[in-house]
């Protein structure tokens, strides 16, 4: 099988954050919030929750002292302070840059696409995503544990 159980879990709790960002953004947005399904910013992270629930399936499987288990909260960790810190950075630089072009629009001809400006997370964001990977790897552990 090309993705097991715990690859499937994974890529579930991934789902379920995205699904959440149109809910947890309506009250500040409005209608305009169902297109934060596809973004890879905001609340909750689903970066922070499919590594969450991909580490915590492989420890439950293989064990806190398994290679598997070291190799994947290297690389949970590392994605984690990658999107609070240099995808953050990102999406600050965006913002300068749109901020330029809507200026220099006005004297001169320049391209009217935007960059896009939510690419990272807060710290906020990033627990929002570890909770929700929490929640569905004990939601599914039972399943993993039966494959």
């Amino acid at each position: 099988m090309l993705i097991g159980s715990i690859g499937w879990l994974s890529l579930g709790s991934m789902v379920v954050a995205q699904l959440l960002k149109p809910f947890l953004n309506a009250k500040a947005e409005g209608i305009r919030a169902i297109g934060r399904i596809l973004d890879t910013g905001g609340m909750p992270s689903s970066h922070s929750a499919l590594v969450t629930t991909l580490t915590l399936s492989i420890y439950s499987v293989e064990g806190g002292s398994s290679i598997l288990f070291s190799i994947s909260l290297i690389f949970s960790l590392y994605f984690i302070f990658e999107a609070t810190g240099l995808r953050q950075e990102v999406g600050r630089q965006a913002q300068v840059l749109n901020e330029m072009v809507d200026e220099l629009q006005e004297t001169h001809q320049v391209d009217r696409r935007r960059l896009k400006e939510l690419v990272g997370h807060s710290w906020q964001e990033v627990f929002g995503g570890v909770v929700v990977g929490v929640v569905v790897f004990l939601l599914g552990r039972g399943w993993i544990a039966a494959s």
